[in-house]
C-alpha cells in the first residue's frame, strides 16, 4: 500500500529540516473534496470513476478526519506542551545525577506532586498514592487546580482517604509528561528534548525518585503506600525497597510480575504507535505529533481496560445509524466509543512517555532472580556516577554505597518475620515446587507489613489470579497480615476508578487498622 505523501516527509531532529510541500498538496486536495468523497490521490489502483466500476467507491470520513487533523497540526506548529494539560502541581527539583537500574543517568530530576490534608507533628500520617500508566499527580481537585482529579471521589475530608486524618501525596512518575522528568523534558547536556535518548526506566526507578521527594519533605515513614494498576506495582516495589519506611501496603488490580498476555497487549500498542511515520523514531517535538498512532494505541488499550459484559449491557450490537448501509469507519456503538476514547487521548499524553512507561510495566518482576540482576547492573554502573562527580564523598552522598534494591538486605527485621516456621501457610492455587513460584516467594520475603490485595473478577489486563499469586506468595514468605478481596463487578480493570463503595471501603478499612 502506498502511504500518502504528507506522511512520508522527512524531518531530521538534528538539522531540524522539515519538508511540507506534500502536506500543502494534501491541503489543496482536501479543500476540493467533500466529506463524503474519496480524497484526491495519485494511486493508480484507486479510481473515483463510476463509469468503469460495478459500484461507486466507498467514502472514508474517519480517514479523511485523521488526514485533516495532520494538516491542521502541521499548520499550527509543534504539539502542545503536555505539562500544561495538568496545572497547579508543585515541583521537587533534585539537582544531582540519578542512576537508573539499566545504567542510564539523568543529570537531574524533577518530580511533580500534589498534596491534600496536613502533615502531623510526628510526620507519620503520610499516604503516598502511586499512579497508573498515564495518570498525572492530579488525583483530587484543590485551590490551585479545581478540575476533578482521577480519584476525585476517593480523597477528601471524611472520605476513603480521609484528609482530616492523613496527608495524601500523589506524584507524576519519572518518564511521564505532566511535570516530572521524562522524554519530553529538556536534556541539560545540550538544551534539546531527550526524545528517545531518554534512558530505559523501571518501576523501581520511579519509586526511588518518589522517596527522594519524601526525604525532602522530612517523611521518614509512610502510613501507607497505595496504588492501582501500575500504581499497585509501585506500591509493592516501595514496600520491598524500603520495608522500614512503609507501614501499610495496598495493591489494587496489579501484579508481582507482568504476564505474557499483558505484555502482548502493550507491545501491540507500542508497535502501532511507532508505525506512525510522524513518530520519527521519537523525534517529533518540532513538528506533527504521532496522533494517529496514539489514537489507535489508546483504542487497543481501552479494550483491555473494560469488560465484555459491561459493553454488552451498554452497547450490545447497536449501530450509530441503524438505517444506513454498514460502513468500514466506526459504525457500531462500541466502535464509536473506542473511536471517541482514542480521539480524546491522542494529544493529551506524550507518545514517548507511553512507550517508556508501558515498557517499564512489561519488565516489572518482583522475583528474586530478576531483582538480583538489577542489583548487579547497578553495582557495575555505579562508577558512571563516580566519574561525573569525581569525588568519592559526593558520590556516596548522591547514590549511596548500595543500590535501592539492596537496602532491604541491611534493614532490621520487621515484626512478623519468621525463621524456619514449620506452621507457615501453604499455597492453595500455586505450586511451591515450581521454581518460578519459589523465585517470587523469595523476592517478596521482606514485605512483612499489613497488606491489602484487591482484584476484580472481570479484569482481563491484570486477572485476579495475579492478585491471588501476590497474596499467597506473601503469606508463604512469612507475612501474617495479608488481606485479599476479590470484587465481582463488571467494570474490568477500571473497577478501581469506578467502584467507589467496594474499592474505597476496603482501602478505608485497611488504612484504619489498629497497629
Amino acid at each position: 500500500m502506498t502511504l500518502p505523501r504528507h506522511l512520508l516527509r522527512f524531518r531530521s531532529p538534528f538539522l531540524k529540516t522539515r519538508w511540507s510541500i506534500a502536506s500543502r498538496s494534501m491541503r489543496v486536495a482536501y479543500q476540493h473534496t467533500s466529506a463524503t468523497c474519496v480524497p484526491a490521490t495519485n494511486n493508480k489502483h484507486i479510481s473515483t470513476s463510476t463509469t468503469t466500476s460495478s459500484n461507486p467507491p466507498m467514502s472514508f470520513p474517519c480517514v479523511d478526519k485523521l488526514a485533516s487533523r495532520t494538516v491542521e497540526l502541521d499548520d499550527n506548529g509543534p504539539e502542545p506542551s503536555y505539562d500544561r494539560v495538568v496545572t497547579g502541581y508543585e515541583t521537587f527539583k533534585y539537582p544531582k545525577p540519578f542512576l537508573l537500574d539499566h545504567g542510564g543517568i539523568l543529570p537531574k530530576v524533577d518530580i511533580a506532586y500534589e498534596t491534600w490534608g496536613k502533615l502531623n507533628a510526628k510526620r507519620d500520617n503520610a499516604i503516598l498514592i502511586h499512579t497508573g500508566l498515564s495518570a498525572s499527580s492530579h488525583a483530587k481537585s484543590h485551590a490551585k487546580n479545581t478540575k476533578p482529579g482521577w480519584w476525585e471521589e476517593f480523597i477528601g475530608p471524611g472520605r476513603y482517604l480521609d484528609t482530616n486524618k492523613f496527608f495524601v501525596i500523589c506524584t507524576n512518575v519519572i518518564g511521564g509528561c505532566y511535570g516530572s522528568t521524562g522524554p519530553s523534558s529538556i536534556d541539560p547536556a545540550d538544551g534539546e528534548r531527550y526524545a528517545t535518548r531518554f534512558p530505559i526506566i523501571t518501576v523501581f526507578d520511579m519509586v526511588r525518585a518518589q522517596f527522594l521527594l519524601l526525604d525532602n519533605m522530612g517523611i521518614e515513614k509512610l502510613h501507607a503506600s497505595v496504588g492501582s494498576s501500575m500504581g499497585g506495582m509501585q506500591s509493592m516495589a516501595a514496600a520491598s525497597l524500603f520495608p522500614d519506611r512503609v507501614k501499610r501496603l495496598i495493591s489494587i488490580s496489579a501484579c508481582a510480575r507482568s504476564h505474557p498476555y499483558s505484555i502482548a497487549l502493550r507491545h501491540t500498542q507500542r508497535q502501532v504507535l511507532m508505525a506512525d511515520p510522524n513518530w520519527n523514531k521519537g523525534f517529533y517535538y518540532d513538528g506533527v505529533p504521532p496522533h494517529v498512532g496514539m489514537k489507535l494505541s489508546r483504542e487497543i488499550a481501552t479494550i483491555s481496560y473494560r469488560s465484555g459484559p459491561e459493553w454488552e449491557l451498554r452497547f450490545g450490537r447497536k449501530r450509530a445509524q441503524e438505517n444506513q448501509t454498514p460502513a468500514l469507519c466506526p459504525d457500531f456503538l462500541i466502535e464509536t466509543y473506542l473511536d471517541h476514547q482514542g480521539e480524546r487521548f491522542c494529544l493529551q499524553y506524550d507518545a514517548n512517555s507511553l512507550l517508556y512507561i508501558s515498557k517499564a510495566m512489561d519488565i516489572f518482576d518482583m522475583s528474586k532472580s530478576a531483582t538480583d540482576i538489577l542489583k548487579e547492573q547497578r553495582r557495575r554502573n555505579l562508577p558512571k556516577i563516580e566519574n561525573i562527580l569525581n569525588e568519592k564523598q559526593t558520590f556516596a552522598e548522591v547514590v549511596g554505597d548500595q543500590s535501592a534494591l539492596e537496602m532491604h538486605a541491611t534493614s532490621a527485621p520487621t515484626s512478623g518475620s519468621h525463621n524456619n516456621d514449620k506452621k507457615r501457610p501453604t499455597l492453595t492455587t500455586l505450586s511451591e515446587t515450581d521454581p518460578a513460584v519459589q523465585d517470587l516467594i523469595d523476592g517478596v520475603k521482606n514485605i512483612k507489613m499489613p497488606t491489602l490485595i484487591l482484584g476484580a473478577q472481570s479484569d482481563i489486563l491484570f486477572p485476579v489470579w495475579q492478585q491471588k499469586e501476590i497474596a499467597e506468595c506473601l503469606r508463604v514468605a512469612g507475612n501474617k497480615r495479608v488481606t485479599y478481596y476479590e470484587l465481582d463487578g463488571m467494570f474490568g480493570h477500571d473497577t478501581f476508578l469506578i467502584d467507589r463503595v467496594s474499592v474505597g471501603g476496603a482501602i478505608k478499612g485497611h488504612l484504619e487498622l489498629l497497629d
